[in-house]
């Protein structure tokens, strides 16, 4: 995305939200806001006619909530899937599994600082899916406890539907494991080849084979799958 202007769509329910957006965005050098929505049918039309670069969306819209929007928007089997970034808050984490399995590529918190905002619309334009990694991390770490509430229970790959890594049917090695314990943990690529001490190269190998065993389509998933397995559980931060 260099010398680009990231392309950005708002969709909050809120109008005191959206200016908000709005303001911290635009007041950036590389975006541009370039259409809100009240209700989840406006966002998703919008979003179709404009494809913008990131489509930020809440959780609880009229007409058609967040997560159905992503679905259309991004979720599997869509041609072309947008990039969309959830707003949410923490009361509302059992709903954010099923915005990722939607197809979601991160997540933010409402209350977070502007700086945090667009580090993540970043991110998301730029097709790095670990977006502001200790709110990520949080989030997936906070819902683990509750991964077998209805939300969080709902149907999933077979990858997953046992309790640790040997239910799949090609089981990690020891090392991609470790990659996944840190990516689960928000370690960015140049972290997780300085804490391995190895090179950037194979730490993307790695990735690579860790996202075709889990069928992961973004290291978000890879995260979710690490903490709804107890990967990380008696990991230090």
């Amino acid at each position: 995305m260099s010398g680009m202007t990231i392309r950005v769509l708002i969709a909050d329910d809120q109008e005191m939200v959206r200016a908000a957006f709005r303001m911290i965005l635009d007041s950036q050098p590389d975006m541009q806001v370039v259409a809100e929505a009240a209700d989840g049918v406006t966002a998703v039309e919008l979003a179709r006619r404009l494809r913008p670069d990131v489509c930020l969306l809440d959780i609880r819209m009229p007409e058609l909530d967040g997560l159905e929007a992503t679905r259309l928007l991004a979720g599997p089997g869509v041609q072309g899937p947008l990039n969309v970034l959830i707003a949410t808050t923490f009361d509302l984490d059992e709903y954010v599994y099923s915005a990722l399995r939607n197809g979601a590529c991160g997540f933010l918190l409402k209350d977070g600082a502007p700086g945090l905002l667009t580090e993540a619309v970043r991110a998301a334009a730029a097709g790095n899916s670990l977006i502001s990694p200790s709110v990520t991390v949080r989030l997936l770490a906070h819902m683990a406890p509750h991964r077998s509430r209805p939300a969080a229970a709902e149907a999933r790959p077979v990858r997953t539907a046992k309790a640790g890594p040997d239910g799949l049917v090609e089981p990690l090695t020891q090392r991609e494991l470790d990659v996944v314990r840190l990516v689960a943990r928000g370690r960015t690529n140049e972290e997780l080849a300085a804490e391995l001490y190895v090179t950037l190269s194979t730490v993307k190998t790695h990735l690579g084979n860790v996202q075709r065993k889990l069928a992961a389509r973004n290291r978000v998933e890879i995260a979710a799958w690490a903490w709804e397995n107890g990967i990380c559980t008696g990991d230090q931060g």
